[in-house]
């Protein structure tokens, strides 16, 4: 197919286009900063630089492209986490996932495109009175704290466009990204002690490594029907467990332990939630219906072994069939 991938320099663009272009699709990856063009280009695509909230711009790069389809990665996270001021570290995200999601959607049917995929997130916006781990058929929580309002109301945004458009549309619900390009912030909150276990740790999380993000991606592309995908590991894991493992693992002091009133006045309210109470995902679905099996299917292997993997050639794939590094 041709591909179009807007926000090809993400941590997950970077390993979504080796795998595209090694399953013998044409792909344009596109950029915000022209110093990732020579990125894109070394890992075997087509660079466009665009900004995805150009509507003129947006229309333009897709019309030369004439992609099947396009796949929408598009995120502005950058600094350090502000949980206080969670719809403000998300602002520019939420208007890629609103403004740019329209522009896309737009331009894909402008120049006939068949399917659209779209990055969209599974955690703290589960709903948390179904058990520890929620499917696809579970709606969102419909208990938003104030601070994530806007960032909740662009995610439900985004995936009503998606699945409401007229040609195949797909909502890809990431877990919580780790691996080369997507720890180090993580990391960092690690070695500064800022991640707590707070109360119990009674919140559960739901993992999955950037490879495994881009080969279900490919997946979807290639074997999805419309609709959505939890795009998470086999393990979903209580915070009490995960955070002293991952602090060892990275070579970290132990989290310390803190009330969850003391955590409320300390971080607020969303980082309680985030610590506390939100609920897993289950990938049943994307394996049973994608022929998809994580490259990392426990999380404990894949900060242990995979914080660091290359970025594979275009000659490389990871499958997405089974799951395993080949030579093309």
């Amino acid at each position: 197919m041709q591909v179009f991938v807007a926000g090809a320099s993400g941590a997950i663009g970077r390993r979504l286009l080796p795998q595209l272009v090694a399953r013998g699709h044409e792909v344009t990856g596109t950029t915000r900063d022209p110093a990732n063009v020579e990125v894109i280009a070394a890992l075997g695509a087509r660079p466009m630089v665009v900004d995805g909230l150009d509507a003129t711009a947006v229309g333009e790069a897709v019309a030369r492209a004439r992609p099947d389809a396009i796949i929408h990665e598009m995120t502005a996270l950058s600094g350090p986490s502000d949980f206080r001021h969670f719809d403000r570290w998300f602002a520019t995200t939420n208007r890629l996932r609103t403004e740019g999601t329209r522009h896309l959607l737009a331009a894909a049917q402008a120049a006939g495109a068949e399917r659209f995929l779209a990055q969209s997130y599974t955690g703290w916006n589960n709903r948390r009175d179904r058990g520890p781990v929620v499917t696809e058929e579970d709606p969102l929580d419909p208990d938003v704290l104030p601070g994530q309002r806007e960032t909740f109301a662009a995610i439900e945004a985004l995936e009503a466009a998606v699945t409401g458009a007229p040609l195949d549309g797909i909502i890809l619900r990431y877990g919580a990204l780790y691996g080369p390009g997507a720890s180090e912030p993580l990391i960092e909150l690690f070695r500064q002690r800022k991640l707590p276990i707070m109360g119990r740790g009674d919140g559960v999380w739901s993992n999955v490594h950037v490879d495994d993000a881009a080969a279900a991606t490919v997946a979807a592309l290639e074997r999805g029907r419309a609709g959505t995908y939890n795009v998470v590991d086999d393990e979903p894991v209580r915070v009490a467990e995960f955070l002293p493992a991952v602090a060892a693992l990275v070579g970290a002091k132990p989290p310390l332990r803190i009330p969850v009133w003391l955590g409320r006045v300390l971080a607020g309210d969303v980082a309680v939630r985030i610590l506390a109470e939100v609920r897993g995902a289950s990938n049943h679905k994307a394996k049973r219906d994608l022929g998809w099996q994580p490259i990392w299917p426990d999380w404990r292997d894949g900060f242990r072994n995979g914080l660091d993997v290359p970025v594979p050639d275009p000659g490389t794939t990871v499958s997405a069939t089974a799951g395993r590094r080949s030579i093309a």
